[in-house]
């Protein structure tokens, strides 16, 4: 039997090499990133106590209508191009008036309005569709790229695309492992690993998670997810109307007299809910109305507006979304911690502390394999060598097959394999021909 191993066991030290080499080389950037986007799952609430008086106001009332509104917050911001009007959601809380070309740090320079008074509650820089304050977009630009720009989100990729690797290689060791592996004294590094495992196998479906919605925003394989889904037509839909180039003179109404209470009212009378964004028309095409409800249950309805008229002339439902459409958005939701409110920033951070510790164990385990004798600072090696020539040839060639694949859809993933099997082939040149069957022996004992 032991001549005429099984596939599983003898790709294990093919698993076990690339699992040590991912893990010491990437699991810095899946440090950062655990911890960072942990920082990130926070700040929703931080947010609502530092831009307190901003977002919120003690007024009760009926609301003014809309084009008043704006009326206030274009006499702080008279030449700006307006991008759209949030209406408050609930009493209490603030109209965001959008207005874009402004920041070269943001999206958006948005005035907070009471919708009673019509009081200017005060100016801040919003970023990306979530309308995210400063404070969140700090966060979000360390998570991200590690305030470095776009040469940063290289990190972030690189963290995300090996997170999956790394994820499902653990299992599959531990699955290879669970049969006939002898109770032995647990020692601090059989501690560890036993650690290591137990908090993977909690984790994985999130780990997973983080990896795959991570990927679908990152810069070089986000590129591929975005053509994939174009060819399958699964892109999110869209009204025909762009919105947000009306001229710079707009305050009440457009040119026809359709203003945005006008264009609010058709769209709630459609069946459109708060809370919802009005988008001006531009020169050629209507109003857009579009829910920004990120929590469950998420809409996304969009409705356009003709600006002559006052008719809803499209819609979209999100009910009627590509079902890859839609996994998609809830997944990037439940990535920022905005799909389940507070349970879902929880479980972001119970998640971000599992992958905090998981690295911490894996570097405690390689430290506690390095020689005891001679020199302390030496290092563990890596498991034993991989003989490629007794692997079974044809699950090789689909696995070689599907590296090349997976390398090129995510190139960061191909580009850092490819480094790996270099360093290996260099370590392998300077380890001398005999050491590397006490590697293997050590492994064939680790495995039983």
């Amino acid at each position: 039997m032991r001549d005429t191993p099984s596939a599983a066991a003898a790709f294990r030290p093919l698993l076990m090499r690339l699992h040590f080499y991912a893990g010491i080389f990437v699991g810095p950037f899946v440090l950062v990133a655990a911890i960072s986007g942990m920082l990130y799952a926070l700040t929703p609430q931080l947010e609502q106590v530092v831009y307190d008086d901003q977002l919120h106001t003690e007024s009760r009332g009926t609301p003014l209508p809309l084009a008043q509104q704006l009326v206030s917050a274009r006499a702080v911001e008279p030449t700006a191009q307006l991008t759209a009007i949030r209406p408050a959601a609930a009493a209490g809380e603030t109209t965001r008036v959008l207005f874009g070309g402004r920041s070269p740090f943001g999206d958006h320079r948005t005035v907070f309005v009471d919708p009673v008074t019509g009081e200017v509650r005060g100016q801040l820089t919003t970023y990306g569709s979530s309308g995210a304050l400063p404070v969140r977009a700090v966060v979000d630009k360390l998570h991200r790229e590690l305030w470095l720009g776009e040469p940063g989100r290289v990190y972030s990729e690189l963290a995300a695309s090996w997170l999956w690797v790394l994820t499902l290689g653990g299992l599959a060791l531990w699955w290879t492992a669970r049969r006939g592996r002898r109770r032995t004294a647990a020692s601090p590094r059989r501690r560890a690993r036993s650690w290591h495992v137990t908090v993977g196998l909690c984790a994985a479906l999130g780990m997973l998670m983080l990896s795959a919605t991570g990927l679908t925003w990152s810069r070089f394989a986000g590129e591929h997810v975005t053509t994939v889904r174009e060819a399958f037509d699964w892109a999110t839909p869209s009204v025909a109307a762009t919105g947000g180039h009306p001229s710079h003179g707009m305050t009440t109404s457009d040119r026809a007299g359709v203003g945005p209470d006008q264009a609010a009212r058709a769209a709630a009378a459609a069946g459109m809910s708060a809370p919802y964004e009005v988008r001006p028309p531009s020169h050629t095409d209507g109003y857009v109305v579009q829910q920004v409800q990120t929590s469950w249950p998420a809409r996304a309805d969009a409705m356009e507006v003709d600006p002559r008229t006052g008719a809803v002339t499209e819609r979209i439902a999100f009910d009627d979304w590509p079902l890859a459409a839609k996994l998609a958005r809830w997944g990037i939701q439940l990535h920022m911690g905005l799909l389940f409110g507070g349970w879902n920033q929880a479980g972001l951070v119970l998640l971000a502390l599992a992958i905090v510790g998981m690295v911490c164990l894996g570097y405690r385990m390689w430290w506690l394999r390095r020689p005891t004798r001679g020199h302390h600072l030496k290092l563990a090696r890596p498991p034993g060598r991989v003989r490629w020539q007794q692997l079974p040839r044809l699950p090789l060639a689909l696995l070689l097959a599907v590296a090349c694949g997976v390398g090129w859809f995510l190139p960061l993933l191909g580009l850092s394999l490819l480094a790996f099997l270099l360093v290996d082939v260099a370590l392998g040149l300077r380890t001398p021909a005999a050491r590397p069957r006490t590697g293997e022996r050590q492994l064939s004992r680790s495995g039983r």
